[in-house]
């Protein structure tokens, strides 16, 4: 029976029925949110954070009606007094049922804030302080503790999930607004919160670095990529279900081919899906994975084009298996300058999340942009 809908989903969350594997992590950030177990997230990006969040959130709401999960993606918060803003907004729809009640808690909770709640045609809820950004700064405890006030007055538990949250590192006073956080959300004893986003390297500097305010927060889970042989279950699996075939050497084939990345096994496997007429080969997964790399040429030029020619160079060298950077012949070879340059290369390549280093082991981090340097590039 041919599906109403696309079999593979990229590009946003997926709902249950796309969600693959993670047991191990879906099981031990479940059991984080059920004790309130205050939990960060770290992987490269498009690795499926926030689908393994509101796959085990959905579960976990379901399960029991006593926790509520709150979401803020803060992407496009820019300040504090943005984040303040959203923070509340977030925390009063998702504890509430319906609009009156949101309208109610923040009357009970933010009065000394003079909260004022608008509701636009699609019914979305927009909040505004009548206290000035002065006031606010001096005193945002009523904000900062809303979820533990909520908590306890409605004798319920709290877990809010903040994406993106590496964007407080640019904040105006980051370091300062760091310590406001972490000093009001660590007495909370009935609230939990799930930081997660989409730049490795900055949240390892928020959560791991000794010197930071976030440091021993909570459990730091490193995500890893879902294993091959999983991958090739489940598409087999996706194919069958709508009445296509695909072997599950194919189908293997096809997640390895992109480094088994969550994201790109997703886009693969639909455009490969869309050439299959009754049965996807090993044709049609090159041919359509040659459409891929096609269609982003164009952003992978201009991203290389931001590149400086020692920094394109170690990429020449990473592809060609080097391992020794700091050598000489290694530095000769490629012209990378001296060792110390090399670090600074490191350094410039991860900040722009090209590369991923972990235990000395160096890696491009985008298997398509990888492909393409490799066959049209270099």
């Amino acid at each position: 029976m041919n599906m109403t809908k696309l079999p593979f989903t990229f590009g946003k969350s997926t709902d249950t029925e796309n969600f693959t594997d993670r047991e191990k992590e879906s099981t031990r950030l479940a059991l984080n949110f059920k004790s309130l177990i205050n939990t960060m997230i770290i992987s490269p990006r498009r690795w499926g954070k926030t689908s393994l969040v509101d796959s085990v959130a959905k579960t976990v709401m379901a399960e029991n009606k006593n926790i509520k999960i709150c979401f803020l993606d803060i992407f496009n918060v820019r300040s504090e007094t943005e984040f303040y803003e959203h923070f509340a907004k977030e925390i009063l729809r998702g504890t509430a049922s319906r609009w009156e009640e949101m309208a109610s808690n923040a009357k009970d909770f933010l009065s000394q804030l003079l909260p004022k709640i608008t509701f636009s045609p699609d019914s979305l809820a927009e909040i505004s302080f009548g206290i000035g950004w002065e006031g606010l700064q001096k005193s945002p405890d009523d904000i900062l503790n809303l979820a533990e006030n909520i908590a306890k007055s409605k004798k319920i538990q709290i877990v809010v999930c903040i994406d993106e949250f590496q964007a407080i590192a640019d904040f105006t006073d980051s370091l300062s607004f760091q310590r406001k956080l972490r000093a009001h959300w660590q007495h909370h004893h009935n609230v939990a919160y799930c930081l997660y986003g989409s730049k490795r390297h900055m949240l390892l500097n928020i959560f791991s670095d000794v010197s930071m305010p976030f440091y021993k927060f909570g459990d730091i889970m490193f995500l890893q990529k879902i294993d091959n042989a999983v991958w090739g279950q489940f598409i087999k699996k996706r194919f069958e279900e709508s009445g296509k075939k695909i072997s599950l050497e194919t189908a293997e084939y096809m997640a390895a081919k992109v480094d088994n990345h969550s994201y790109y096994v997703q886009q693969l496997a639909q455009q490969s899906w869309l050439r299959s007429h009754k049965t996807c080969t090993k044709e049609i997964v090159d041919s359509s994975l040659q459409s891929i790399k096609n269609q982003l040429s164009l952003l992978f030029t201009g991203q290389t084009e931001g590149l400086s020619t020692t920094q394109l160079n170690f990429l020449r060298a990473v592809l060609n298996g080097e391992k020794s950077f700091a050598s000489q012949e290694v530095l000769q070879n490629y012209r990378l300058g001296t060792s110390g340059n090399v670090s600074k290369i490191k350094s410039a390549l991860s900040s722009k999340e090209i590369i991923d280093i972990q235990e000395k082991k160096i890696d491009i981090l985008d298997p398509i942009f990888k492909l393409w340097l490799k066959e049209d590039y270099f």
